[in-house]
């Protein structure tokens, strides 16, 4: 099967799983792009270039694209794994061959100066930014700090994770907005370390007139934090939830949520700590 047969397909197959075809062909020419501009996308996919916002709206709110609101604005698609997972619980059918296809695709010949150091992305949707996290679980090779800010969070899927990553010899600690939800964590991991929380922004009810609501905010291997939030509806339901991502040691997302996750720390777990036993 050549490209352009490929590249047909994963656009039929999108559509299918219900996306535009404007929507589809932004997101197959991402597929082909470390990154890129809406006149980038515009170059690959042939889709008009002022269609192509359009289209990624709609993508960014599906969490099939992610959002660098630099100038020009930046777009990149999730991973083909990523996004696949995503339709699936969406859409339950058609994603496993829609992964394969996307796979087959050859890179574009595209040049791209743009390093992969000091990143911070947007992504947009409850099950996107769930499958981020449980990703990144998935990716810790030495410690995990999670810190959870809304009850919803908390699920068997995530304990499975937490605790596979135990099995690998991660460093877990886990902090929580109250004491219960503490016992309860405890419970599930009893050789995690576990805490309550002294942020006390987490939740919005902190402040007078701020409703948003922190979900999570995950850090990996003191490298790659995620941060995702809320507004808390009059009905008790939770609005659409966004998050901010961010890789690098020396990423200033990174260095400025270490240092606030650290109040919730005794000293010597302080993950930023350079006296800290944690190697």
């Amino acid at each position: 099967m050549d490209e352009l047969t490929d590249q047909q397909q994963a656009v039929e197959l999108l559509q299918q799983l219900g996306l535009k075809e404007y929507e589809a062909r932004a997101f197959v020419a991402l597929s082909r792009l470390p990154r890129g501009t809406a006149k980038d996308i515009s170059e690959i996919s042939e889709v008009p270039r002022t269609r192509v916002y359009d289209a990624i709206r709609v993508l960014e709110t599906k969490g099939l694209v992610e959002v660098q609101h630099s100038n020009p604005q930046q777009f990149r698609s999730v991973s083909f794994a990523e996004a696949t997972e995503t339709l699936r619980d969406e859409y339950e059918s058609r994603t496993e061959l829609l992964h394969e296809t996307l796979q087959d695709l050859e890179p574009a010949n595209f040049d791209s100066d743009a390093g992969t150091a000091h990143e911070v992305w947007a992504l947009s949707g409850n099950v996107p930014i769930t499958n981020r996290a449980h990703q990144l679980l998935d990716e810790a090779e030495n410690e995990l700090v999670f810190v959870i800010g809304h009850d919803s969070v908390v699920t068997d899927t995530l304990f499975d994770s937490l605790k596979a990553a135990q099995q690998r010899g991660v460093t877990i600690i886990v902090g929580t907005i109250s004491g219960t939800l503490r016992e309860r964590v405890q419970d599930r991991l009893p050789n995690a370390e576990v805490f309550v929380s002294g942020l006390e922004w987490l939740s919005g009810a902190a402040l007078t007139d701020d409703e948003t609501e922190i979900s999570r905010i995950l850090l990996v291997d003191r490298s790659t934090i995620l941060v995702s939030s809320f507004h808390e509806a009059e009905t008790g339901e939770r609005s659409h939830e966004q998050a901010v991502f961010g890789r690098g040691f020396d990423n200033g997302l990174v260095a400025i949520v270490r240092r606030l996750m650290a109040t919730g720390l005794v000293p010597l777990d302080d993950p930023g700590t350079a006296g800290s036993d944690r190697s």
